[in-house]
């Protein structure tokens, strides 16, 4: 059996009370590790937590080689953990897939999820979002544009835009880089970006939500990871009044 298990958005005290019960009474539980993660808890105290040794899973182990988390499946109750709801990542849906095509049965947890999290603090309205999209750290040879052709074609058709930021390994792209990384691709394609939503540590106690100019978002201290921003299409009155109460727009 592989249960998929969303952990919630910050800390160890996300998971749900079912989500738990499952932990604490599997014989194998993996850990996802790239896609996101909960800054408010080590794995240390995860494991203390969930009174089970916890196998940090990262990008080549589940995108390449799931074979033994597939095994531990077969044999026994496994649970598969990520940061968020399971199902947002296509990758998490493949093992599902693959979990099926070897005669293992399936189930899913659901948690709290960014998707919805950004919604509660920008006050955006979730079903004026179209697709989202990712900003990746710039490689020598490698630097897309395709986040802004997403933001783009969501803002010509008045939609707000979810930006995903990337993590790689212990480095965590902030608000501020991002906002840099996409005024760039805009000044090469001539294009205006007129407002961002920037959001940090989603689900904590005390998150960050600003909007404003890049101007403005680049010069605010967003703090610790993680971090996310929304590139907003046309706003309604509603969105408007939300924004200028919890995130200073002025």
């Amino acid at each position: 059996m592989l249960t998929f298990i969303g952990i919630g958005l910050y800390d160890k005290r996300d998971i749900s009370e079912k989500g738990l019960r499952l932990i604490r009474n599997s014989e194998y539980v993996f850990l996802e590790g790239y896609t996101s993660r909960l800054m408010g808890a080590t794995k240390d105290e995860l494991e203390a937590y969930y009174q089970k040794p916890v196998r940090l899973l990262m990008r080549a182990d589940v995108e390449q080689h799931p074979d033994e988390l597939l095994d531990c499946a077969l044999h026994g109750n496994t649970v598969f953990l990520c940061a968020g709801d399971p199902m947002v990542s296509t990758t998490h849906a493949d093992i599902r897939i693959r979990a099926a095509d070897r005669g293992i049965p399936t189930a899913i947890i659901h948690g709290a999820s960014i998707v919805s999290a950004v919604c509660g603090l920008s006050g955006l309205q979730n079903y004026r979002f179209g697709k989202s999209c990712s900003v990746p750290f710039p490689q020598a040879h490698w630097s897309p544009t395709s986040p802004l052709d997403v933001i783009v074609e969501n803002r010509n058709l008045r939609l707000h835009t979810l930006v995903y930021l990337d993590i790689q390994d212990e480095r965590y792209m902030t608000v501020n880089e991002a906002v840099g990384l996409l005024e760039g691709m805009a000044r090469k394609k001539q294009v205006t970006i007129p407002l961002y939503v920037g959001i940090a540590r989603a689900g904590s106690d005390a998150p960050v939500v600003r909007a404003g100019t890049a101007e403005v978002l680049r010069s605010v201290d967003f703090g610790p990871p993680l971090h996310v921003l929304v590139v907003p299409g046309d706003l309604h009155d509603m969105e408007r009044m939300y924004l200028a109460r919890f995130a200073s727009l002025c």
